[in-house]
């Protein structure tokens, strides 16, 4: 268990695209806080709008390009081997391997939560409830798209699993637009195998809320609570089915 631990934060800490991404984001932050002398619209909409973007798009970045990478690597750099040979299970390499990542991004991710609540008291600007669970969404998301990152890794390439990912996270963004259209060609087949598609593809529109946040004052706690059941059940789905492919994969020394 200690190895893996230690192999996990080895990894994460020697990426150096990480590093870069920090170094973005950080000049990002940077701009925020001044971005409202450059604008003649509303700064209080720009400046969480633009946090919450930016945010968001750091973190898909880091998950795709970074975390894609560090469990194909144990694989194809054959530490996988000295891993397993220990007295530990595969199903608790994938749990302990996703917790520590996880762990990783929510430390990450609280410290720049902190700063954008400083930015806020910065510019006077009211922390709303909507505001919060945006942020709780994002995370959500980030959660939901590394076990996706996770099981594409167990029988992809790095490559493909970016690829693959990258169309999941958009299309899962706008299958209510697809929804609609094919709703309009009144075609029972296709309205019927798009519903399936919204089951199976993340619930990421519904987690969207921070595209709304000038547009409604708040959303209903039965919307917060379902939102959040149904990603944590989809979660579980996805680590379930990594660990059943992982199980039955065969590892060439």
């Amino acid at each position: 268990m200690n190895n893996i631990i230690f192999n996990t934060f080895r990894e994460i800490i020697r990426n150096k695209f990480l590093s870069l991404i920090i170094i973005f984001a950080l000049a990002f932050i940077i701009f925020s806080i001044s971005l409202w002398k450059l604008t003649i619209w509303d700064d209080n909409k720009i400046i969480i709008d633009f946090w919450l973007a930016m945010i968001e798009i750091f973190w898909l970045i880091s998950v795709l390009f970074v975390w894609s990478q560090l469990l194909f690597k144990e694989i194809e750099w054959k530490t996988i081997f000295l891993i397993l040979s220990k007295p530990i299970k595969r199903y608790e390499f994938i749990l302990w391997k996703f917790f520590w990542f996880s762990l990783s991004i929510f430390l990450v991710f609280l410290i720049q939560f902190i700063l954008f609540l400083w930015v806020l008291y910065f510019k006077d600007i009211e922390v709303t409830k909507l505001i919060i669970m945006s942020w709780i969404f994002i995370l959500f998301k980030l959660e939901i798209l590394l076990a996706i990152v996770f099981f594409f890794s167990t029988f992809m390439s790095t490559i493909l699993t970016i690829i693959v990912s990258i169309m999941v996270y958009f299309l899962s963004h706008s299958l209510s637009i697809v929804l609609d259209m094919v709703i309009r060609t009144k075609n029972e087949i296709l309205i019927f195998l798009t519903k399936i598609l919204n089951i199976v593809f993340p619930p990421f529109e519904a987690l969207n809320t921070k595209d709304v946040i000038w547009s409604f004052s708040s959303f209903s706690n039965n919307f917060f609570i379902l939102n959040s059941i149904y990603s944590f059940v989809y979660l579980s789905f996805i680590l379930f089915f990594t660990i059943i492919i992982f199980n039955r994969k065969k590892f060439e020394s």
